[in-house]
């Protein structure tokens, strides 16, 4: 049953119009945590739309209620916990790995699972990974389950509770060895892998392109591929970004070959997020 349909035992036709029609579930079948964001007209019926959602979900235990936007370094939202289990910890399964996660303490979107996968696929055997804003580990165990003949996969994570997961992590898929999680900033621990890389991975579409200097020296000398995400207006998304990845390029003697672009999600009203990928590789000084 839809939540719509539920919530009209519940409220008015017009209070029906504002419900919400989508909400993420983080978890598994055992337990999950539900988050929903609840309209201003509905503020105080919002313990019947958490009650809904535990009513169609069973497994849900907790229902948190967005408060704010993602915010600060480490893209955290503010929560209200609407109704249940107030510890928001669960183990959130996802095309075959694991994920324990907080989503209260890191950044997690399970509604991009399928671009991570569509990533995943074009990773080859013997490639060396760069996953720069590796958050818990998503991207990483998309990679190595698709493809478990990687050679490593440099995970750099800022957040240090995101990081405590992503140890975690790499046991519970048996990644030892494979997944290498780096904690700090990119721009301090990235030269550690400076011509190393055949491909590096940039989902933060806040100020990845601040990134562009270590990506491109991640890179092996006969160079390789980048991945890079950005926030960009609807009507012309890939304008900006592809004219900060060809100056930046240039800025540090690359040249560059745009392989595919599209759009992943929505952000906001007229706010898409968008994946830009393309071969970089340094021009060679003749003499």
């Amino acid at each position: 049953m839809r939540l719509k349909e539920l919530l009209r035992k519940y409220l008015s036709e017009e209070e029906v119009k504002y419900a919400p029609s989508s909400f993420d579930i983080i978890g598994t079948r055992e337990k999950a945590v539900a988050i929903v964001e609840i309209p201003p007209e509905l503020e105080d019926k919002k313990l019947l739309v958490a009650k809904a959602i535990m009513e169609i979900h069973k497994n849900v235990k907790t229902v948190l209620k967005k408060l704010s936007t993602r915010k600060g370094e480490y893209r955290i939202r503010d929560y209200e916990i609407l109704l249940g289990d107030p510890v928001t910890e669960v183990v959130h399964k996802e095309h075959g790995y694991l994920l324990k996660l907080d989503p209260t303490k890191v950044y997690f979107s399970p509604r991009e699972a399928t671009e991570r996968q569509r990533v995943a696929v074009q990773v080859r055997p013997g490639e060396y990974v760069m996953l720069m804003f590796a958050g818990v580990g998503p991207y990483a165990f998309a990679i190595l389950k698709h493809q478990p003949h990687v050679d490593k996969i440099i995970a750099i994570e800022l957040n240090p509770i995101a990081y405590k997961y992503l140890l975690e992590n790499v046991k519970l898929n048996k990644a030892e060895g494979k997944v290498i999680p780096v904690l700090g900033d990119v721009r301090e621990k990235a030269s550690q892998f400076y011509g190393l890389c055949d491909r590096v991975i940039m989902p933060l579409p806040r100020g990845a392109y601040l990134f562009l200097k270590e990506a491109f020296y991640c890179l092996k000398p006969e160079g390789g591929i980048v991945h890079i995400y950005h926030w960009a207006p609807e009507e012309r998304p890939y304008d900006e970004i592809g004219r900060i990845i060809h100056e930046e390029a240039s800025k540090y003697g690359f040249e560059v070959q745009i392989l595919n672009r599209r759009k992943v999600l929505p952000y906001a009203p007229r706010i898409v997020k968008v994946c830009v990928e393309f071969k970089a590789r340094k021009i060679l000084k003749t003499s």
